[in-house]
């Protein structure tokens, strides 16, 4: 079983957040920067590498883009799975026909990470939980 969040690449993550809060209701529940990464580059610490949120009732998760963003590219599915698993089986299958841009493996804070792009253009992130991951 799984769980699906949208995930958002904005210019300006925090502001957009806050925007849709007020227009929904909801609240930040946690906001990570790039300054808290081992080994911060000068002038990122305070880029938004992932922000958690309830909008409406609905979860979202957001973060900085440092490409352009324009239809097609801010937006990626997360799917987050239970065991290690469910994610290395769904990653596999997404990956058939499209593009890896990160491996599936373990990540700094944990958990099982990684990123495609499927066979229809649609970006993808799959985790599987920090106590389900394993190298």
């Amino acid at each position: 079983m799984a769980k699906h969040t949208t995930y958002i690449f904005s210019e300006d993550a925090k502001g957009q957040a806050e925007f849709y809060i007020q227009a929904f209701g909801g609240e930040i529940l946690s906001v990570m920067t790039y300054g808290q990464l081992p080994d911060a580059k000068e002038g990122l610490q305070d880029k938004i590498i992932h922000l958690s949120m309830v909008a409406g009732g609905v979860p979202f998760y957001l973060c900085d883009s440092f490409k352009p963003v324009h239809p097609g590219n801010a937006i990626s599915q997360s799917m987050e799975f239970e065991t290690e698993a469910e994610a290395r089986d769904a990653f596999d299958k997404l990956a058939a026909g499209g593009k890896v841009t990160q491996p599936l493996k373990p990540e700094f804070w944990g958990d099982l990470f990684g990123q495609l792009e499927d066979k229809y253009g649609i970006q993808w992130m799959i985790t599987a939980k920090a106590e389900q991951a394993q190298s």
